[in-house]
């Protein structure tokens, strides 16, 4: 009986080894022969994988191996020279410090078509062991995880290995929230004219940054710069919204801002606090200086500028609502808000208890579900302007 005669190949070779086992090769859509990432068994396997390899090119899903030879360190470097543009400058200097510091070291070298989710598992837990904190270790997994999904958008590899990655747990730390009474005590014990800028961060709920770049012409419109600090250097930059907004201030606080314009020397571009020297504040020196003093002589502990910037936000929260805080925030989702700064202001509960009871009875207590808002012994009446 005469043999089977072997099916023609349409694509691809196939090969014996002196070991035995066999290897494909196949041209890719360019023409060139390559081979396959692995030997076979059998011929009938590696016909198999030649099939494969066959639809992935036929329906363009076919990934060049060349490319993700590419280093991790190479593509990175590339990745952001690319997006730099469109980043702030401190969110370059974060970037580009966690590449050098922490992707590079432990994975630059290796190719991207090499990384699994396993050692993208191994470097999060390395950086565990060395004591990084859980906001570090985050922040340089985020990073890692754009450049690898810039790769699979451009072809070098097929997927992404910062997948089905375990991330350590952020602690929650839950903002000092002062009453206004307090933060007015801060205000009183600062320094001149340091004392106007904690009543801005207090009273305004502006950013520290935003406090500190604050110049003559912007009084009419605060926030409109953010001064943020990028590898020792001072760069003026818009704000993380990207927005300027308009905040009425407390006539009070407004007349104090006017009397102290009227002795400051410069032009419209002169900015309203500086050092001694003149020079822009930098925030670690101006704490030190002037912020924890205020503290400490109000009888107070264990409170930041942001903590001022989150007791504002609770305030108005409390007051007149969480989309309000959003806009003196300057937040453009309200969930910001909640999450990061607005607390529950105590002894709320048990006004709504109180009002509660009405309702029930079929009542609409409204002078019950009022009170505690309109009692300015506590020095908020008139702080607060919705624009």
């Amino acid at each position: 009986m005469a043999a089977k005669r072997r099916s023609r190949r349409t694509f691809g070779r196939v090969r014996k080894l002196p070991s035995g086992r066999f290897q494909a090769r196949y041209p890719g859509p360019d023409g060139v022969l390559r081979p396959a990432d692995r030997t076979f068994a059998t011929t009938t396997d590696a016909d198999r994988w030649l099939m494969r390899k066959r639809i992935e090119i036929e329906e363009g899903r076919w990934l060049d191996p060349a490319e993700g030879q590419t280093t991790v360190r190479d593509w990175a470097a590339r990745w952001l020279a690319a997006v730099a543009p469109q980043l702030k400058h401190k969110t370059q200097a974060s970037y580009r410090s966690l590449i050098n510091s922490r992707i590079n070291p432990a994975l630059g070298d290796r190719e991207l078509s090499s990384l699994r989710p396993i050692t993208v598992t191994e470097w999060v837990a390395t950086m565990r062991t060395e004591g990084l904190s859980a906001s570090r270790i985050r922040q340089a997994y985020r990073v890692l995880s754009q450049i690898m999904a810039s790769a699979v958008d451009n072809d070098l590899i097929a997927q992404t290995p910062c997948r089905g990655v375990r991330l350590p747990r952020m602690p929650q730390t839950e903002p000092h929230i002062v009453t206004p009474v307090e933060a007015s005590r801060i205000v009183a014990q600062a320094e001149k004219p340091h004392d106007l800028l904690i009543a801005l961060l207090a009273f305004a709920g502006l950013r520290v940054g935003e406090a500190f770049a604050l110049r003559r012409s912007d009084v009419d419109a605060a926030g409109g710069f953010l001064l943020a600090e990028a590898n020792g250097t001072l760069v003026f930059d818009t704000p993380k919204s990207h927005q300027k907004r308009r905040l009425r201030l407390a006539p009070s606080l407004a007349k104090r801002l006017g009397s102290y314009l009227e002795v400051l020397p410069g032009g419209a571009d002169e900015l309203l606090f500086t050092t001694s020297a003149g020079k822009p504040l930098r925030y670690n020196q101006w704490r030190k200086a002037y912020f924890d003093p205020a503290v400490s002589a109000a009888g107070l502990t264990d409170l930041t500028p942001h903590d001022l910037r989150a007791s504002h936000g609770t305030w108005v929260a409390d007051r007149y609502g969480v989309m309000t805080a959003a806009h003196r925030l300057g937040h453009s989702n309200a969930s910001v808000t909640t999450r990061h700064y607005a607390r529950p202001v105590a002894g709320r509960d048990d006004q709504v208890a109180e009002a509660s009871d009405a309702w029930f009875s079929g009542h609409d207590d409204a002078d019950g579900a009022r009170r505690g808002h309109d009692d300015d012994e506590d020095g908020t009446a008139g702080v607060l302007a919705r624009v």
